[in-house]
């Protein structure tokens, strides 16, 4: 992994990535995977990497939030009790790399939506999420998050926000416990089914924390930048077309 010989930049790059991404409640592997795609990491090294880089900064992110009160334990266990299983689930299937690229591909335009805030928009009616809804959206985002190596934030925020089912830090502060307990679930089923883990994946985990303590801290906070924020954006849309076009 460290032999990559453009491997400076991209370790300069990943804190900034985990900074922005934990400021919204994620723990940021959409932008690590695109990251890692972009510097052409391979993809049986990707999934985990990722995976575990999530476990760390949606777990930091996750704290902030929940210290400002907003997390909601009601919404989480309604989209986590299909998740978890379905992670699992994901985290055991093998996809072929050019399938794998495809649907990150897509999977990384909600992360490009989500960081320009078109979902970012609050409403002040709140509408009760049922049980039915809960379970298949939280399954098929879990089943997919396993599957490719997310923890799924990057779809269910911006669904909490688009069916007004709470405010914009109860979406994060939920997304973050969801992002972890699904990364570690699909972690989980990965490792069962051979895959293993990079030594120096642990490495890329203590500089991406750097930026999740701040983006953690001050996205919980008072964080607002949205100009940055389309930079971000930008090397989302550069990923997303090396993905589809290589």
């Amino acid at each position: 992994m460290l032999q990559n010989e453009h491997i400076y930049l991209f370790l300069l790059i990943l804190p900034i990535v985990s900074f922005f991404y934990s400021s919204v409640g994620h723990g940021g592997a959409s932008g690590y995977l695109a990251l890692m795609a972009l510097f052409s990491f391979a993809p049986e090294t990707m999934k985990p990497t990722a995976l575990l880089l999530n476990l760390f900064v949606a777990g930091i992110s996750f704290y902030y939030y929940y210290k400002g009160g907003f997390f909601n334990k009601k919404l989480f266990l309604l989209f986590a009790l299909a998740s978890i299983p379905m992670a699992f689930i994901g985290g055991t299937i093998e996809i072929d790399a050019s399938i794998y690229k495809k649907i990150l591909a897509i999977l990384l335009v909600f992360a490009i939506l989500k960081m320009l805030n078109v979902f970012g928009k609050e409403s002040d009616t709140i509408k009760e999420v049922k049980l039915w809804q809960g379970l298949l959206v939280g399954g098929i985002i879990g089943f997919f998050s396993g599957l490719i190596g997310i923890g799924g934030g990057i779809i269910l925020t911006p669904l909490i926000l688009l069916f007004h089912w709470g405010k914009m830090k109860e979406a994060a502060a939920v997304s973050a416990l969801f992002i972890w307990v699904n990364s570690a679930s699909g972690l989980i089923g990965q490792l069962s089914s051979g895959v293993t883990l990079e030594k120096e994946s642990f490495l890329l985990v203590s500089i991406a924390l750097i930026g999740a303590f701040l983006g953690g801290y001050y996205g919980s906070k008072k964080i607002n930048n949205q100009n940055l924020r389309y930079i971000l954006a930008f090397v989302l849309v550069i990923a997303c077309f090396k993905l589809f076009f290589t």
